[in-house]
């Protein structure tokens, strides 16, 4: 997600805070620069012109060069321009879908509706989870024209335990009709449509959407659309909008080798806003688009609200409660290292959480492997110490650590790394509990 523009934007502010101070030269080469990124992640020429316009508008209303801290005040300047951009259309607040209430999804085949009618489900089930509550949801579909699309979504309800509800028609106009009926009779909160699709944008398809529209009344229509097609996923969205209208869009396959030219530039040029990305395979894989934390990520700045949030869903209160109170103690113990490192395990896989950390979303594939390997390492070696060693670390003389070593299947020296590792954890909770860093958790 982002990727490509995170890497080229983050090694030039990088080159830009290093050389000390700004001049007119480096400062045009850098605008050129980003200038030639965007163009490089697929956004429109047109789009590209206008965005560096304002920059080089802001730079000079704002008199960077004659500023304290030109690069500082500049980096400042594209972020904000990059939010504005992101903002238009978009809303800070998340969208909250109307109960009770229908939502249509459409878009084109293959652009994975049938996943992310799994995905927003799974998504609002969970919600009402960490709230104490449950949802009454309805899985349909009347995409007859896709082989096993129906059947795809009746195992995508069973496994997020929404209920399905199969037509006993083919025709999907009539199919609808029934959906409908079943919907009123059982009271659901929200119906969940899925729609047929084409290779292609088609008037037979965009008819058909319009009676299915005027037939079922949705408060919501989400245009799903393939990130990977970049430009030509514009193109899409402003033939959806014309034949027959929507809300917002979904934006699928952002972890997938997308340049982000499509994110970029949907809200700029459609005026409406991104609700979710699609960013794995996972029905867990869905992320609320927020145009400052997406301006971040940009940046190389990472998002550490959204890496919060996603730490709240994955890992129990209860969990969460025993971290805080062993850090408040300050007596911090292996033990309680281990069980950071299981938390950490249970939010994703390195690289998935390394771009929410500010300088190291543009990590390479090398050491995003080398620390996953080393995660694994300490997980090993812990398992191999008894309780008392796990809960004293001092007592891990010499033929201890060999001990260990022999039942962890690594060397003495990954121990040493371990114990180095954890002693600068211990560190910081001094340092918390001494008052330096309570003001960050408040």
């Amino acid at each position: 997600m982002f990727d490509f523009l995170t890497d080229r934007f983050s090694s030039l502010f990088s080159k830009l805070t290093g050389t000390g101070k700004l001049t007119e030269s480096n400062l045009a080469e850098t605008i050129d620069k980003i200038k030639d990124s965007l163009i490089e992640a697929d956004v429109p020429f047109s789009v590209v012109n206008t965005f560096i316009d304002e920059i080089k508008q802001e730079v000079m209303g704002q008199k960077v060069l004659a500023s304290l801290k030109p690069s500082e005040l500049f980096i400042k300047i594209v972020y904000d321009k990059l939010k504005e951009f992101l903002s238009i259309g978009n809303s800070a607040i998340e969208y909250r879908f109307p109960i009770p209430s229908i939502v249509m999804v459409m878009g084109l085949q293959g652009s994975g509706k049938t996943t992310t009618l799994g995905k927003i489900a799974h998504r609002l089930i969970e919600q009402a989870k960490h709230k104490r509550k449950t949802r009454k949801i309805l899985l349909a579909s009347v995409d007859f024209y896709r082989p096993a699309a129906v059947d795809q979504l009746e195992i995508l309800a069973k496994q997020v335990s929404a209920d399905f509800y199969r037509a006993p028609s083919t025709s999907p106009v009539q199919a609808a009709q029934e959906i409908l009926q079943y919907y009123k009779i059982n009271q659901y909160e929200l119906l969940l449509l899925d729609t047929a699709g084409r290779l292609h944008i088609d008037n037979t398809m965009l008819e058909e959407l319009r009676q299915l529209e005027a037939l079922v009344q949705p408060k919501t229509k989400i245009l799903v659309l393939d990130a990977m097609t970049g430009q030509e996923s514009l193109t899409v969205a402003r033939a959806f909008e014309q034949g027959v209208g929507y809300q917002g869009a979904l934006l699928t396959k952002m972890d997938s080798d997308t340049r982000g030219g499509a994110a970029f530039t949907f809200g700029y040029t459609q005026k409406k806003p991104i609700f979710f990305m699609g960013t794995g395979e996972k029905l867990e894989d869905l992320d609320l688009f927020k145009p400052d934390r997406m301006a971040s990520r940009i940046l190389g700045m990472g998002d550490l609200e959204s890496l919060i949030e996603k730490a709240q869903t994955k890992i129990k209160e209860s969990e969460q409660q025993a971290a805080e109170k062993a850090i408040k103690s300050g007596k911090f113990t292996l033990e309680d290292f281990a069980r950071q490192i299981s938390m950490v395990d249970k939010m994703g896989s390195l690289s998935s959480i390394a771009k929410y950390m500010p300088g190291m979303g543009s990590l390479s594939p090398e050491m995003v492997q080398q620390g996953q390997v080393e995660i694994g390492k300490f997980k090993a070696i812990i398992n191999s110490m008894t309780p008392k060693e796990r809960r004293n670390h001092v007592l891990l003389d010499g033929s201890r650590r060999k001990r260990i070593a022999v039942g962890a299947g690594v060397s003495v020296s990954d121990i040493n790394a371990l114990i180095t590792r954890f002693e600068q954890s211990q560190q910081f909770v001094k340092l918390f509990n001494n008052g330096k860093f309570k003001q960050f958790f408040k």
